[in-house]
């Protein structure tokens, strides 16, 4: 089962993430590969850094409008994530400038945030297939650059690429990621 597989374990990983992301406060930067080793610990999973990739020629235009519908791919209930399930409708987004609108998880802290998790959707409906592993993006903004907690719905831009956070059993809690440029 994916991490993400109901909106019960997205509001149980939330903590995790944001732990090994860091406190996501305004001196917190992009983990680091030594960072994550400190985290890891003795028999825990590493997260890679991740490399700043350059975003593709619409960097200077404006960012192709995507929705978490379209970042969506068929996963079997209970079977593990690999790279090979995602269509080349995800994969072309890679390194993409985009612009996605959806929910900051909650954390503990509410302004100032420099990395913060985006969802789907903010959890108030108890119908629905619940949150699976393509709803969730984890968002760290550029240097400089912070966002502040909203109940509402908010729409990201920055650039898309695809890259696993995994937890310290080794399962996936996130495969995307943004470099968020702004949050409005």
């Amino acid at each position: 089962m994916p991490v993400c597989g109901s909106r019960r374990s997205l509001v149980l990983i939330a903590p995790l993430i944001i732990q090994l992301l860091g406190c996501g406060g305004p001196a917190a930067s992009r983990p680091t590969a030594r960072d994550s080793a400190a985290l890891a610990g003795p028999g825990r999973h590493q997260v890679a850094a991740p490399t700043p990739a350059p975003v593709s020629g619409q960097a200077s235009g404006k960012p192709r409008e995507i929705t978490f519908d379209d970042i969506k791919f068929e996963m079997e209930k209970g079977s593990d994530f690999s790279r090979d399930l995602l269509p080349k409708r995800v994969t072309a987004l890679e390194r993409e400038r985009v612009r996605i609108r959806g929910y900051i998880l909650p954390s503990f802290q509410q302004t100032g945030l420099t990395q913060f998790v985006l969802v789907r959707d903010n959890m108030e409906c108890c119908f629905g297939p619940g949150a699976a592993l393509y709803d969730c993006i984890v968002v760290r903004m550029a240097p400089g650059k912070t966002a502040n907690f909203s109940i509402r719905p908010v729409a990201v831009t920055g650039a898309f690429h695809l890259e696993e956070l995994r937890g310290p059993d080794g399962r996936h809690l996130a495969i995307y990621a943004l470099d968020g440029e702004e949050v409005q």
